[in-house]
């Protein structure tokens, strides 16, 4: 393990990583610290279940055609699926009729439309003030937002939802994105298994304190998830209670995904979907066959999410078999097993999925994102002001801190060499 290196780079997820390899490939000394066994955070590969390359974490290429994932995906000449994601289609017809279905995308694009246009207009309110009082869709759509944000409206800031930017590209990667993401980092230093507790920048170098010992970096990009800095589980020396704060408006939503075998799987179309149920917000999503494969990919978000990790992958299973019966008889239990499920929240690196703003804590990202003395830079999905909560945001933050940091490094040497 190194102890000495001129920039280091907490946290070895998505926006670690792209940091890391824009200066690793401009030639400054960096080096990864990441606390886990594997590099990718909240993006995770696993190829131990039936063969499969299964996202266990973040799957999807959001905004694709745009998203600098796509083409680090085929630079390592990963195969890119472009099939539309099932949210773009209609949904299976069993229990939800297609004409139902229809008035229900109708009802949710009017509340999207509505979110859009209070956005920056009007004071900040939960998402859930829009929603229009008594509508029959009202809870499918919170179930919806679980899903996209983690979290239920009465949670969710109306004018960070509405910042965020998707042009309604979305691709995947065949050998998984976290897959990507991981390999992003190939020919960096690394060291794993090495939690950061404590940043120490009160003196002339910065003193980072880790399970294996403390390693000293002249400048370091934190990109540790927003819970972890406002649960204080990395803490800094003197303390930065801005950061702490604004970390704390910015908690970080729940989604789970748990993989099922299916058998007889010709009997539904690849990549179709199926909800749970339409009359509540604690339902899961079924995306039938993804890739073709004999699976189901069961998503789970919000409130229902946590509850459920208590159970552990039982509780997930039983609630998803629960529900499946319900749409497709008793006999259908026959037909599916559990094979993967990762639970984020209880993970205590990542500590929930990716964030939202509470109301009034939108403008949080910036102070989250801020520099400090020019030594101490941040970077994370949380970050983002458009692009939050999804692995192309985080990327993108990370590189705009490795760029701050390669500026802040020739600024010094020009004032050294004057």
């Amino acid at each position: 393990m190194l102890n000495d290196t001129e920039v280091a780079i907490i946290g070895g997820g998505a926006a670690g990583i792209g940091a890391a390899r824009r200066l690793h490939d401009a030639g400054v000394p960096c080096l990864i610290i990441e606390a886990r066994t594997r590099l990718g955070g909240r993006a995770w590969t696993s190829t131990q279940h039936g063969g499969f390359a299964l996202d266990l974490g973040c799957g999807w290429l959001h905004s694709a055609d745009r998203n600098p994932w796509t083409k680090i995906a085929e630079r390592q000449e990963r195969s890119i699926d472009r099939t539309p994601p099932p949210w773009m289609r209609l949904s299976l017809n069993n229990g939800f009729p297609h004409d139902e279905q229809r008035a229900f995308v109708a009802a949710q694009h009017a509340f999207y439309e509505r979110l859009d246009e209070a956005g920056e207009r009007e004071p900040d309110r939960p998402a859930s003030a829009l929603l229009e009082p008594g509508n029959r869709w009202n809870k499918l759509m919170g179930a919806v937002a679980t899903y996209v944000t983690g979290a239920e409206p009465e949670q969710v800031s109306i004018i960070d939802f509405a910042r965020y930017e998707d042009d309604g590209v979305n691709w995947r990667v065949v050998e998984g994105l976290g897959t990507t993401v991981a390999a992003h980092a190939d020919g960096v230093p690394t060291v794993l298994e090495c939690a950061v507790a404590c940043v120490d920048h009160g003196g002339t170098r910065l003193a980072i304190e880790t399970a294996r010992g403390t390693i000293t970096a002249d400048r370091a990009i934190v990109t540790v998830p927003s819970a972890l800095l406002a649960q204080e589980a990395l803490r800094f020396r003197p303390a930065l209670p801005d950061k702490t704060e604004a970390a704390a408006g910015l908690p970080l939503g729940l989604a789970d995904k748990l993989f099922l075998s299916l058998a007889r799987p010709e009997e539904f179309p690849p990549d179709s979907r199926l909800f749970g149920r339409t009359d509540s917000t604690a339902t899961a999503t079924y995306h039938m066959r993804p890739f073709g494969r004999p699976l189901i990919e069961c998503y789970f978000g919000g409130r229902n999410a946590a509850d459920l990790e208590l159970g552990g992958q039982a509780a997930f299973f039983e609630f998803a078999r629960t529900e499946l019966i319900g749409l497709l008889g008793a006999a259908f239990a026959r037909r599916i097993a559990p094979i993967a499920l990762h639970g984020w929240r209880g993970d205590p690196f990542a500590r929930g999925s990716y964030s939202f703003a509470l109301p009034g804590k939108a403008d949080g990202r910036a102070v989250l994102a801020a520099p400090v003395d020019e030594r101490l830079f941040f970077a994370g999905e949380a970050c983002s002001r458009h692009d939050f909560s999804t692995a192309h945001g985080a990327l993108l933050t990370g590189l705009a801190a490795a760029d701050a940091v390669i500026a802040a490094r020739d600024k010094q040497q020009n004032r050294m060499a004057g």
